[in-house]
């Protein structure tokens, strides 16, 4: 069986990891199958850290329990320990296509005897570990782990990026881990609208991240929203689309390969700063940065300067918290300065996730950069590096639903 069986009931669970896009996807073609309007690439984040000090689990993913029995009288989900409708129409598709992969097995006669029925209702439950909504990736890893954990319950097989994209376009780069690009592809029916890895999360061990979180705040304007705004009125967005984006995918993937941080920096950053322009160019205009990440901006940059390289990167999402990337042997130093002109106000963890070394700053630095310290910007940093795809948790223990595949008191 696919999964761990009670009784009638059969269950997975699995994790799915948070993607950040150094080329970004905005903007759809084809709303119903959420086709983009241009290629995209990101960095797969790893989804288990130990946190420094206190050696509390840091976790940047999704869990997904799913349970599937003929007892079972609808399809039903749990979102964070709420139940949710399970008709919005993502879902749905989602459900609908893992179930014709399923049916698909079935009729080529790819199937054990003991395979469970596309027929058959599931019951699925998901929680996430990191701030929904404000620009974290959160639907990507969420859908992602939704489609992964069902495709292993029912035995689905075939381009499961595919289906992962219908849940939620940045999802089907969750379904790889390391670096992985999203082609945007050119037929009417996306079935070449695809995810692909360039290279594994082992190709570039020295690469770290920090994701700099400024607010865990719903954005004001959600993605879906903002993009079809964006293709309704940026002109700017389909001079980028057409003109900046094929080039710079065929720079990235030759930057990653050849592990060539100034460049991957240089083209991480132009993405970042175009992708908010694009933002400003819609209209009315969509705000997602905030001082604090113009606070980092300049940081960055001012760093980068005195150094005579590029040492760190950064790039936003569609909101205000900075993911910063650099080389191991810099991350020390540049932590150093995000606590000097972001000193935390509380007495909370402010560096969670990998351990980072303490260093002194020299004296020249912080007068080179010359900035102002904004006490209380940034909430925390998590430290973390590249990491693997989704995963199916072998321990029972970790389902989310309770053996009648109801929802656990406790998940």
């Amino acid at each position: 069986m696919p999964g761990d069986s009670g009784h009638d009931i059969t269950m997975v669970t699995c994790t799915a990891p948070v993607n950040i896009a150094v080329i970004k996807y905005w903007g759809k073609r084809d709303e119903d199958l959420i086709l983009p309007i241009n290629s995209s690439l990101s960095v797969t984040l790893h989804q288990d850290q130990c946190v420094s000090l206190t050696f509390r689990l840091l976790q940047l993913k999704s869990t997904t329990t799913v349970a599937c029995s003929p007892r079972f009288k609808e399809d039903r989900i749990w979102l964070n320990g709420k139940e949710e409708n399970i008709n919005q129409p993502r879902l749905q598709s989602c459900l609908r296509e893992i179930r014709r992969l399923v049916r698909k097995r079935h009729i080529d006669g790819n199937v054990s005897s003991s395979a469970l029925s596309s027929h058959h209702k599931v019951h699925i439950c998901s929680v996430n570990n990191f701030p929904t909504a404000a620009g974290l990736a959160s639907s990507a890893a969420g859908y992602a782990c939704l489609v992964y954990s069902l495709a292993r319950l029912l035995g689905a097989e075939g381009e499961l990026s595919e289906v992962a994209r219908q849940g939620s376009g940045s999802a089907c780069r969750s379904m790889y881990g390391g670096f992985v690009q999203w082609r945007m592809g050119t037929q009417r029916d996306g079935t070449d609208s695809v995810a692909q890895q360039v290279e594994p999360e082992s190709h570039w061990p020295e690469l770290r991240v920090l994701i700099l979180v400024v607010s865990a705040e719903r954005k004001p304007v959600g993605s879906t929203a903002g993009m079809e705004t964006s293709v309704r009125t940026s002109s700017l967005l389909k001079h980028r689309a057409e003109r900046v984006v094929p080039q710079r995918m065929e720079e990235m993937v030759h930057a990653i390969r050849q592990k060539d941080f100034a460049a991957f920096g240089e083209l991480t950053m132009k993405d970042s700063n175009q992708f908010h322009a694009t933002c400003l160019d819609t209209y009315p205009p969509i705000f997602y940065l905030n001082d604090v990440s113009r606070h980092i901006i300049s940081l960055v940059h001012r760093y980068n300067q005195h150094c005579g390289e590029t040492r760190v990167a950064y790039t936003f999402d569609a909101g205000p918290n900075a993911v910063i990337y650099a080389l191991q042997q810099h991350i020390s130093e540049f932590v150093e300065l995000l606590k000097y002109f972001f000193p935390t106000e509380t007495n909370g963890e402010f560096l969670k996730g990998l351990p980072v070394s303490s260093v002194t700053l020299p004296e020249d630095l912080t007068k080179a950069i010359g900035m102002e310290p904004l006490p209380g910007g940034i909430s925390y940093i998590i430290s973390t590096k590249v990491g693997p795809g989704p995963q199916v948790q072998e321990d029972p223990s970790l389902h989310l639903l309770g053996p009648g595949g109801m929802l656990k008191v406790n998940a």
